[in-house]
């Protein structure tokens, strides 16, 4: 099993990857058409391979025996709703996704690891995400790396809007004391 930058080889693997995951845990929330819609922009090979060549994007694969089984996106500047962080240099954990049959494997946490060196690498302050507020699983995969919710958001399948938190792990810099490593007013789900 070898975590490697994603190459653009893994274009169609990673966008089918991200199909499966997706489809597995989600689909049966959406209409077809909504859901189609949301596969069509955010895991399409064509998306897939314009944020493998993008600068502002990292991306980290699992692969074992020649298949992609997970895979880590981070956008180094974060576009997540501002407004509910002071945080002066976030960067954005985009997906992280394991395949459907790999699901508590360890994958998730091999990958975590990835990306919070990543953010110490590049002097991230903070580290941002969506989670959808109905799935307790990956909410508390990111409560044990130190994410909290900070806010609510919405995030959109289609035509159809979900309600989703804003959750943030705040990162400490060299020379930060313990008394600034963590969110001011943050809220515990």
């Amino acid at each position: 099993m070898q975590l490697r930058p994603a190459v653009p080889a893994d274009t169609a693997a990673l966008a089918d990857l991200g199909r499966r995951a997706v489809s597995a845990k989600f689909q049966h929330l959406y209409k077809p058409e909504d859901f189609a819609t949301f596969l069509g922009q955010a895991h399409s090979e064509a998306k897939v391979a314009k944020e493998i060549a993008d600068p502002g994007m990292r991306i980290a694969v699992i692969e074992e025996d020649g298949a992609l089984i997970a895979f880590c996106k981070l956008v180094l500047k974060s576009t997540m709703p501002t407004g509910h962080s002071d945080a002066r240099a976030p960067l954005e954990l985009k997906q992280l996704y394991t395949d459907p049959a790999r699901i508590g494997g360890g994958l998730g946490a091999r990958l975590m690891h990835w990306a919070l060196a990543q953010a110490d690498e590049l002097g991230a302050d903070e580290i941002q995400l969506s989670v959808y507020s109905e799935n307790p699983e990956a909410q508390r995969f990111y409560h044990r790396y130190g994410f909290a919710k900070i806010a609510d958001i919405e995030f959109w399948v289609g035509n159809h809007c979900d309600p989703e938190f804003l959750y943030a792990k705040r990162l400490v810099s060299e020379g930060q004391g313990p008394e600034t490593d963590g969110l001011a007013g943050a809220e515990q789900v």
